[in-house]
């Protein structure tokens, strides 16, 4: 590769600075190169992507940039792009700017400097990684994104566009353009400037056409719609007129009739108002003949009620005398009745007695017989022995159920106590086992096969050899086909294992106990927590012992250690000899949150047998208690039985001697009660003849008072015929009131009625007369216009006329339905909308004979230039694939000559002589034959284009050997033309032996740890060093 260089007359220089570096091959000739306006002058980069600070000068033609994968070239491409305002999206690297600046650097700065006359344009990137922002500079002043793009868009810069820049990552994107987009990419590529503005009116002017066009015949037919509406409407307001006539007719009626209604009621009101007059004055002459008669009824009246009087007196009197005559008749009852009491004491005591006659012989008889009973009975035998023998035994029974109650009371007590001490163990073991419930409970959520295991285990205990502690057992795989882990404890117990030092040496430390010591369980379970994980030798240490951890493992050397809520574990490297220890947070409890006194728990169950034994002995005892009671109160019984008898034997005689004794007093006495009933019947006569004489002094008062009554009740008779008379002539005075009274009240109700029949027909006149006023829209003193009274004398003049041509009307406006004022105003509306549209319509009309004028216009100035382009990009194309012995063709497709917005460009490609011309699409090609098409294509661009320079990216990845030599021999000599714009080419590698340009600048691109510095780069001293080479070897 030197060789070809220095055969090509160039010189190396090169530029190291940090990480990356650029070498540059520079031309000998002094000559200052031309630019194209807009073309790349040079390249500044600090902290940018494997960059320091690195600074390139492209030539103005061919711009070759080589150097191997990952020495920085895309890192050049990536610059001239995000220098020239393009997008990070455009390189398709990364979505954010600031990523672009070096790792570890918070800012970067890109300066690209343009050729422009007369001075060049130096534009400035700072970018800042904080906040991913920009800074923005033009000829070092700071400025703004929007006017760094408007230069850059006056110098004709498309960093956007694939066909002038094209970089690495987006290779690919360019075969998978579709024909519209690669179009515009040509016409902005290497159109003229109103090339692409044509296009886009053509595309605006056919859009908005296509919108005129949609909206004239919609309107055109919402148009014919409407006129179709109005002809409907026509008729219905033909229909509506019709019926506005009606009611126009029916108003009027309406208006009439209240004012008949008022002068036929007003008419009435006159008729009324005499028939009241006439009522008023007969009612006035039957008042004036009431009078006389009413004065007599009055006097009547007062003396009827003087009679009454006299009648109410008199009735008083006969009352008194009567209550006396009733005094005197109750009087005599009584002494009837003292008569009859004294003749029935007198019975009385003869009966009684007739009685005592009856018991003297009673009882006479009853003594004689107890003394023949006394004389029979012999003298009875000495029974005290036998008695004192019963009471003996008597006493010594007593005794001994006495002792026997004594016996079963403590007993009893003592069973209650028991029972109640029964009941508080049974409640505490209640409670444990609540406890026990709520840890299986908890063992049955999270281990559900454990739990059944230990169910079947409490059921099958009988089938163990030995005790089997819960819930830890061996791997059982029964009927139930359960699996739970078990362990055996050791055959040794090591339950009672001491710990390696007493508790009292740690003291100092902050432990206060060993970890057996804080848990119970029982004996063959600590025997194998001691055995395997030797807890008895496991210290708990607390705060003190945290903040001390490092001393207390250098110093006691233990292996495990737990504070309230650490757990730490030493060890002791095996290669090393170092202590290091690890630390655990300990969890939460979850299976020992409630734990159960297992030592109280046996001690509870050991004193319930113990109760329940007891209790067993108790009821035995209590049994036998029982039945020793029932024995001795029956024998009790027979003793009492036996004494009884023995006491009847000899008090038998005490009692008849007691009795006879006790019935001789009785006797006496009933002798000496002796009744005299002569003197009984002489006391008696006496008093009857005393209350005979009262009832004869009392007989004659009673006559001398019914006399008296007498001759009242006569008095009072002659009264009440008297009074009979007056009410007769009192009624007959009434009764011919009456009648006059009936007629003064016909005449009043009369009078009253057509006086509210008057008051109605007044008020009734004043309602219709106002209603009337209203419907005519009167004011209430305003006379009935001249032109309603001329109207209502062509109506009819009665009620009946009016209501029966008022429903003949009503019928013929009920005929038109579904009309109203809208449909009058609709169809003024359609009028008015129809003559609107018309004109909008024509207005459309000429708006879119002139977009077709416009679209007709600039299609000419658009479409002839483009044919003539694509026939140029198409002849050079052609010719490039031609001289690589393949076939290649570009043409304008088109799908419908109005849709230009469907216009594109369509790639044909052939490489092979067996196939036909296809179509360049991202899927038919390999990869190298799209990066020739590709290649050539932009090629074909080369020449005709406007932009100032093109940048193409590793295109050649994909191509074979001889196709990368053709296609490098076409770049060299179409991008080394005069008047070609810049072209930048960037690849890893070049094969060997190609043909290359004067024009041609090649930049090498190096990276490595043995890179120069900067200030040691001198260009001039490795130039004379390789001619003092040279020389060297010629020699």
């Amino acid at each position: 590769m030197a060789a070809a260089v220095a055969a090509g007359k160039w010189s190396l220089g090169a530029c190291q600075l940090g990480d990356g570096g650029s070498q540059r091959a520079v031309r000998s000739s002094a000559a200052r190169p031309h630019f194209v306006e807009g073309s790349i002058v040079r390249v500044l980069m600090e902290n940018f992507l494997t960059y320091d600070t690195c600074e390139v000068r492209p030539g103005p033609n061919l711009n070759m940039i080589v150097g191997a994968n990952g020495t920085g070239k895309s890192s050049i491409v990536c610059a001239i792009c995000l220098g020239l305002a393009g997008k990070p999206s455009f390189i398709g690297r990364a979505d954010k700017v600031g990523l672009f600046v070096k790792q570890g650097c918070l800012k970067g700065v890109v300066e690209v400097e343009l050729a422009k006359t007369p001075d060049n344009i130096i534009i400035t990137r700072e970018i800042q990684v904080v906040n991913n922002t920009s800074t923005w500079f033009i000829n070092r002043k700071p400025t703004t994104l929007k006017t760094v793009e408007e230069q850059i868009a006056a110098l004709n810069i498309q960093v956007d566009n694939l066909c002038q820049f094209l970089p690495q990552d987006r290779v690919g994107e360019f075969a998978k353009l579709s024909k519209i987009e690669l179009l515009e990419a040509t016409e902005k590529s290497v159109g003229p400037p109103e090339m692409y503005q044509f296009h886009c009116e053509l595309k605006n002017f056919r859009e908005k056409e296509r919108e005129l066009e949609n909206l004239f015949r919609d309107k055109t037919n919402s148009l014919e719609k409407m006129k179709q509406r109005l002809e409907r409407y026509k008729q219905d307001v033909e229909r509506y007129h019709e019926r506005k006539r009606h009611l126009d007719l029916i108003e009027m009626l309406e208006r009439k009739r209240p004012w008949v209604e008022y002068e036929n009621v007003r008419q009435q009101h006159e008729e009324v108002k005499q028939s009241r007059d006439q009522a008023k004055e007969e009612l006035k002459s039957l008042k004036e003949m009431q009078l006389p008669v009413k004065k007599k009824i009055q006097e009547t009246e007062e003396y009827f009620k003087s009679l009454d009087t006299k009648i109410r007196d008199k009735a008083a009197e006969i009352k008194d005398i009567s209550r006396k005559c009733k005094q005197k008749q109750d009087a005599l009852e009584m002494k009837d009745k003292q008569i009859e009491e004294i003749h029935q004491a007198l019975r009385m005591k003869k009966d009684e007695e007739m009685d005592r006659q009856v018991k003297i012989h009673n009882t006479q008889k009853m003594i004689e017989e107890w003394k023949n009973e006394l004389s029979t009975m012999a003298v009875s035998a000495n029974l005290q022995p036998q008695t004192d023998a019963v009471n003996n035994e008597l006493k010594k029974l007593q005794e001994e159920r006495a002792n026997i109650d004594s016996d079963i009371s403590d007993l009893t007590a003592e069973k209650m106590s028991k029972k109640r001490q029964e009941k508080r163990i049974t409640d505490r073991l209640g409670q444990l086992n609540n406890i026990m419930n709520m840890k299986e409970e908890n063992l049955k959520g999270k281990f559900r096969d454990t739990h059944s295991a230990l169910m079947w285990l409490r059921n099958n205990k009988d089938k163990f050899k030995k005790k089997v502690c819960e819930p830890m057992m061996l791997e059982m795989r029964g009927h139930q086909k359960l699996k739970v882990n078990a362990v055996c404890a050791p055959a040794e117990s090591c339950a009672e294992s001491l710990p390696s030092r007493p508790i009292e040496e740690l003291h100092r430390y902050g432990f206060f106990s060993y970890l057996r010591e804080l848990f119970d369980a029982p004996h063959p379970v600590m025997s194998y927590l001691c055995s395997q994980y030797h807890v008895h030798d496991v210290p708990v240490g607390t705060e003190k012992t945290r903040i001390m951890m490092e001393r207390v493992i250098q110093e006691t050397k233990l292996r495990q250690i737990y504070t309230a809520e650490e757990k730490y574990i030493v060890k002791v490297s095996a290669y090393t000899n170092l202590t290091f220890s690890t630390n655990t947070s300990l969890r939460e409890a979850q299976f020992l949150t409630s734990s159960v006194d297992t030592y109280e728990r046996r001690q509870l169950e050991n004193d319930q047998r113990d109760i329940n034994n007891t209790l067993k002995s108790l009821d035995m005892h209590l049994t036998t208690l029982f039945e020793r009671q029932k024995h001795l109160e029956h024998r009790d019984n027979e003793l009492r039985q036996q004494k009884k008898e023995l006491l009847e034997r000899g008090n038998r005689r005490r009692q008849l001697e007691s009795k006879i004794c006790v019935k001789s007093d009785s006797l006496r006495q009933l002798e000496e009660d002796a009744i005299n009933l002569e003197e009984e019947y002489q006391q008696a006569n006496v008093k009857i003849k005393e209350i005979n004489t009262q009832k004869a002094r009392l007989v004659t008062e009673l006559m001398h008072d019914i006399k008296n009554c007498i001759s009242l009740n006569i008095l009072k008779a002659d009264l009440v015929l008297q009074s009979t008379t007056v009410a007769a002539e009192k009624n007959r005075l009434e009764s011919e009131c009456n009648e006059g009274s009936v007629q003064l009240r016909a005449a009043e109700q009369r009078f009253c009625e057509l006086d509210e029949r008057k008051r109605l027909l007044t008020e009734n006149c004043k309602e219709l007369l106002k209603k009337a006023q209203q419907i005519c829209k009167l004011s209430p003193d305003q006379r009935l216009p001249k032109e309603f009274q001329t109207a209502f004398q062509a109506l009819p003049t009665t009620l009946e006329e009016i209501d029966a041509f008022l429903n003949e009307e009503k019928t013929r406006a009920s005929c038109f339905t579904g009309l109203n004022a809208s449909v009058v105003e609709e169809y003024n509306k359609q009028i008015e909308e129809i003559q609107q549209l018309t004109e909008y319509l024509e207005e459309k009309k000429k708006e879119l004979d002139n977009y077709k004028q416009n679209i007709s216009q600039v299609k000419e100035r658009w479409l002839n230039p483009l044919k003539k382009l694509i026939e140029q990009i198409n002849g050079k194309f052609s010719k490039f694939f031609s001289s690589m012995q393949c076939v290649g063709e570009v043409d304008l497709h088109v799908e419908n000559e109005e849709e230009y917005d469907k216009y594109g460009i369509r790639i044909r490609v052939k490489f092979h002589r067996s196939t036909e011309l296809r179509e360049l699409t991202p899927y038919h090609q390999s990869g190298g034959e799209k990066s020739v098409s590709t290649m050539l294509y932009l090629m074909a661009l080369q020449e005709l284009n406007r932009c100032p320079f093109r940048v193409v990216d590793e295109i050649n990845q994909g191509m074979d050997p001889m196709n990368e030599r053709r296609v490098f021999e076409m770049v060299v000599k179409t991008a080394c033309k005069e008047s070609t714009s810049q072209y930048f080419f960037i690849t890893p590698k070049l094969l060997q032996n190609l043909t290359y340009n004067d024009k041609m600048t090649v930049l090498f691109v190096y990276n490595g740890p043995f890179m120069l510095e900067a200030n040691k780069w001198n260009l001039k001293s490795f130039c004379r060093r390789r001619r003092r080479l040279g020389r060297m070897d010629e020699q």
